[in-house]
């Protein structure tokens, strides 16, 4: 559909990552690998999480929402760039790629929302123990992360309103490897002054306020654990934050560059790169992050494994 020079595209081309015919295959193989590898971590910790009493606490609730989102995380985009690698048509319709766009990034800002509660219930745990059970008990833990699942959805339902109603000019060429606002922002030939303002106002509520409620959780951590005299308890005491804040510190580290500030001039090839790093490697990373540093999942893994 045109009107006059501006074009309402019907399609989209997801360029994804241009070579030859060998290095398609080599990253269809090494991401195929890897989406089969976080599925079976994630899917692993949820069932183990499931099926032990021991496991049913607030905390590893979460840990359950969490490896279920990066379940779904995953899959917006990952079967999408499979095809697209060994398909000599990389085409996705402009409803499709609305959509995909829509799920990963509501998804990515359910993980910082998540990743912020978490944090919240670690400083409950251990600054406040004594009134931990009545504080964190199983409504509250439910109305926490059913928040999170909520308000991920919602912050970027209006982005997405606001893109769908978006003009193409020329090739509408996504040089990415699933549709990202900021492509959809570099092909638009109208106005987009208005998206990055909303987007950017989005991005500071809910990456930094994610981000604020995480740090001043662990200040008060770090402050009440400094103050145990004991070095057992310490080790005790930092051992149930130390998996969930190296997933904090991957997870920020790579999103914070990406998404703080969507822009034309944005250097798209880098993005790429540090997006791969940030939607690939952080859900695949979790589980074996969680498993690792928890004494009572490796025990049951160990004795699971030992008895077949």
């Amino acid at each position: 559909m045109v009107t006059g020079n501006q074009t309402y595209a019907k399609e989209f081309v997801l360029l994804g990552f241009p070579g030859s015919w060998y290095l398609q295959i080599s990253l269809f193989m090494l991401f195929l690998f890897m989406y089969l590898l976080t599925l079976t971590g994630n899917i692993t910790i949820i069932c183990v999480v499931g099926t032990h009493r021991l496991f049913h606490t607030p905390m590893y609730y979460f840990l359950c929402n969490l490896s279920f989102l990066d379940l779904l995380f995953t899959t917006a985009y990952i079967p999408q760039t499979l095809v697209n690698l060994v398909s000599p048509s990389k085409t996705i319709s402009f409803l499709s790629c609305l959509l995909q766009m829509y799920f990963v990034f509501s998804l990515g800002c359910i993980e910082y929302l998540l990743l912020a509660v978490m944090a919240y219930d670690r400083f409950l745990a251990i600054c406040h123990p004594l009134h931990y059970s009545s504080t964190m008990n199983s409504t509250f833990s439910a109305q926490l992360a059913f928040g999170s699942w909520v308000g991920g959805f919602l912050t970027v339902s209006g982005p997405t309103f606001l893109i769908s109603r978006l003009a193409f000019c020329g090739p509408t060429i996504i040089n990415h490897f699933f549709c990202d606002i900021d492509s959809w922002i570099a092909l638009s030939c109208t106005d987009t002054h208005l998206i990055e303002r909303v987007y950017i106002t989005l991005s500071f509520i809910v990456v930094l306020g994610s981000f604020v409620v995480t740090l001043v959780s662990y200040i008060y951590i770090i402050s009440t654990v400094l103050r145990i005299p004991s070095p057992q308890r310490w080790q005790k005491a930092f051992s149930t934050c130390s998996a969930h804040l190296t997933v904090v510190v991957i997870w920020y580290s790579c999103s914070i560059f990406l998404y703080v500030q969507p822009s034309k001039q944005n250097s798209l090839n880098m993005n790429k790169v540090v997006t791969l790093l940030n939607t690939v490697m952080t859900p695949l990373l979790n589980p074996f992050i969680y498993t690792l540093r928890n004494k009572e999942i490796k025990d049951i893994l160990k004795k699971a494994f030992s008895s077949t």
